[in-house]
C-alpha cells in the first residue's frame, strides 16, 4: 500500500532494496503534536509506506497528562518519559490481572530513582517488562568521605541519561563529565555515618548495569538567571555511530551502536519543531512528520549542532538512541 508523495519517493530510492515486510509511514501533525510524532516513528511498527493519521492515541495522550493538551510547544523528552513510564503501568497491570497464585503480589514499580532494599538487605527486583528489559540501568552514587576514607553507595535505576553539554565537545566527553568526581566542601558537606558529623567528601556517579538500548538525552535548554528564561544551548555535540563505555561505567566492553535521533529544530526552548532519523536495514530513514525520505549516513553530521553561537543552524541532536552490540 502507497500513500503520498513521500511514499513513492521513498519506494523509488530504496527500490529492489526495500526490505521485504518492511513498511514505513508518515505520521499526521495535529497542530503541535511533532513532539509525540518524533518519537513513536523510533517504535511505530511500520507498514509499507504512506501517512498514518494517530489521532486516537494523541487524544489518549491528552486525556491522561494535561501537560500535553495545550497548543503549546511540548517537549519531545518529556513526552518520551511519559510513555515509558504509561508502558510500564499497563504491563505491570496486565502481569498482576495474569497472575493465578493468590500469593503472588504485585510487583514494586521502579523506574528512574532508588533501589529500595528489603528488610533483610536484599534488593527488590525490579517488574520484569519490556521497558525494564530494554531499558532500564543502574547507576551507582558512590561517596567517598575525606577523613575516614569510608566509601557510601547507593544504587537508583534510569531509563534515560539527561547529561549537560559543552561548546564543541562529544557525547563520550558529556559521560565522562556526567561520571566526573565532585568535591563536597563548605556548605555541601557530607554528614559520615561513621564520623557522626558533616565532611568533606569526594562524589562521583557510575554506570553500574548498562541497559540494552541506552537514551542519552542532551540537556540543550537551560536557565539562564540574567536573562530570567530558558534558553537553548546550540553546541556542537558529536554523536559517533559506534559508542563504546569506557571510565564511565562497570560494563567496560559495553559497546553501543547509534539506531536513531530525535533532533529539535529551532532557535528556542519554547517554539520550534522535531524530527527524527531512524536507522533501518542498514539504511538511514528521516521522519518529518508526514513525510519519510531515504538520506545518507553523513546526514547525521549536520545535527551535531553549530561551532558558532550566532550560526544558522537550528537543527540539534536532542535525544540519542543506542543499542548494545552483542546485548541480549
Amino acid at each position: 500500500m502507497v500513500m503520498g508523495a513521500s511514499g513513492s519517493k521513498l519506494e523509488k530510492a530504496l527500490g529492489d532494496q526495500f526490505p521485504e515486510g518492511e513498511r514505513y509511514f508518515g505520521l499526521e501533525n495535529f497542530g503541535n503534536t511533532c513532539y509525540c510524532n518524533s518519537v513513536l516513528q523510533i517504535s511505530q511498527a511500520k507498514k509499507k509506506t504512506g501517512v498514518i493519521a494517530p489521532k486516537r492515541f494523541v487524544q489518549r495522550v491528552k486525556k491522561q497528562n494535561e501537560l500535553f493538551r495545550s497548543y503549546m510547544h511540548q517537549d519531545a523528552h518529556e513526552f518520551l518519559n511519559f510513555l515509558l513510564n504509561e508502558l510500564v503501568d499497563i504491563l505491570e497491570k496486565e502481569s498482576s490481572a495474569a497472575k493465578d497464585s493468590p500469593q503472588s503480589s504485585s510487583p514494586e514499580k521502579v523506574l528512574n530513582g532508588p533501589v529500595q532494599p528489603l528488610a533483610n538487605g536484599v534488593k527488590k527486583e525490579p517488574p520484569v517488562t519490556l521497558v525494564h528489559k530494554n531499558f532500564q540501568g543502574i547507576l551507582t552514587n558512590e561517596t567517598r568521605c575525606l577523613r575516614c576514607e569510608t566509601v557510601t553507595a547507593r544504587d537508583e535505576t534510569f531509563l534515560d541519561l539527561s547529561v549537560d553539554i559543552e561548546q564543541n565537545s562529544s557525547i563520550t566527553s558529556c559521560l565522562k563529565n556526567f561520571c566526573s568526581t565532585e568535591t563536597l566542601n563548605a556548605e555541601d558537606k557530607f554528614f559520615c555515618d561513621k564520623c557522626c558529623s558533616l565532611q568533606e567528601a569526594q562524589k562521583r556517579m557510575k554506570i553500574k548495569k548498562a541497559p540494552h538500548i541506552l537514551v542519552i538525552h542532551l540537556k540543550r535548554f537551560k536557565y539562564i538567571e540574567q536573562l530570567g528564561r530558558y534558553k537553548k544551548l546550540s553546541y556542537r555535540v558529536v554523536f559517533p555511530m559506534e559508542l563504546k563505555l569506557s571510565n564511565t561505567s562497570d560494563d567496560v566492553d559495553t559497546e553501543y551502536s547509534l539506531f536513531a535521533v530525535v533532533v529539535h529544530v529551532g532557535s528556542g526552548p519554547n517554539h520550534g519543531h522535531y524530527v527524527s532519523l531512524v536507522k533501518s536495514h542498514n539504511h538511514w530513514l528521516f521522519f518529518d512528520d508526514e513525510n519519510v525520505e531515504m538520506v545518507e549516513e553523513q546526514t547525521l553530521q549536520t545535527f551535531f549542532g553549530s561551532s558558532h553561537e550566532y550560526s544558522g543552524n537550528t537543527d540539534h541532536g536532542y535525544i540519542l538512541f543506542y543499542e548494545g552490540l552483542g546485548k541480549s
